[in-house]
């Protein structure tokens, strides 16, 4: 590895605190969106509106000093207000290209679900390949690049549900979910005491979030952890209760992720439980469950029968 775990663990922890002041609790929440991050991924967060989404995205954009873009979604969003287009320029006489907010370091997609699905595939491209390809020519984005979207669990009115192939690129989705009794207190006090979201300063740079990036690919994963993860991963295709299975993509997000939670753990190596701990966000949101079905009761059922030889 480039740099020792010993190394880059203020790093990593000067990041988390940095979050903290500003989500309060939610350690768990801002650990997977960090393992999202660090693992080349993007996240989705499922959960009812006024619980901190979109804080938490700033807050991550300021603390890793990016370029922080929100594209609110509506119905009428084309693709091109997320993309850009080509513009005509009178005085150069030819086209140029007008980049639109998704080229940003974070770029947080809000009710991802109630943009249309022609405007859903505009990020298709970008979410996998780092680039818009605009009239035959591609444009890189930012790097690091990650989006953050969210959407209502609990609104379906006006809304277009994420494709298959939308969802799968999602490394993890997850949930906020309501703050404790205590937790929301500690929200009134720092509001109180004038501590907001404005005074938080950058604490990582974004060369050294891609240098944390490559050192996860780089964390050691035992072929019999691997073996494990693709039993899991394999069980969803030929479950009876399953109507659709977990892509390729989604057996190599899981190896992924499971590098980046071991790294911010402060481990070179993976353990079995860094699977067991992230399958139910890896592959919940990829497999479609047959009526009648939860996927995350199905996860829970293959994580008990399935172990690791």
């Amino acid at each position: 590895m480039t740099k020792t775990v010993a190394t880059v663990r203020p790093q990593l922890q000067a990041l988390r605190d940095n979050l903290s002041t500003t989500i309060v609790g939610k350690q768990e929440a801002i650990q997977l969106v960090l393992v999202a991050l660090l693992a080349g991924g993007h996240a989705l967060l499922e959960d009812v509106p006024g619980v901190g989404k979109t804080l938490l995205a700033k807050s991550l954009a300021r603390s890793i000093d990016g370029q922080f873009h929100r594209i609110q979604c509506t119905p009428d969003l084309l693709p091109s207000d997320l993309t850009g287009t080509n513009i005509w320029n009178p005085q150069e006489g030819k086209f140029e290209f007008l980049a639109g907010p998704i080229f940003a370091n974070v770029l947080l997609t809000d009710e991802i679900n109630r943009a249309t699905p022609r405007t859903q595939s505009a990020l298709l491209e970008v979410m996998e390949e780092a680039q818009v390809t605009i009239d035959g020519v591609s444009h890189p984005v930012l790097a690091p690049f990650f989006v953050i979207a969210t959407q209502n669990p609990i609104e379906y009115q006006g809304t277009f549900p994420l494709p298959e192939a939308q969802l799968d690129r999602f490394a993890l989705a997850l949930s906020l979910g309501y703050p404790s009794e205590a937790e929301e207190l500690q929200m009134l006090e720092r509001l109180r005491s004038g501590q907001t979201f404005q005074a938080l300063k950058p604490c990582i740079t974004l060369a050294e979030v891609k240098q944390l990036q490559q050192d996860c690919t780089q964390v050691h994963i035992e072929s019999s952890i691997q073996r494990y993860i693709l039993a899991l991963v394999r069980a969803t295709r030929d479950h009876e209760d399953i109507a659709l299975g977990v892509s390729p993509r989604g057996t190599v997000t899981l190896q992924r992720t499971a590098q980046a939670l071991a790294f911010i753990q402060g481990r070179e190596y993976v353990l079995p439980d860094d699977v067991k701990f992230l399958a139910p966000y890896v592959l919940r949101h990829r497999l479609i469950p047959a009526a009648g079905h939860r996927a995350q009761i199905i996860v829970e059922q293959l994580l008990g029968a399935i172990t690791v030889s």
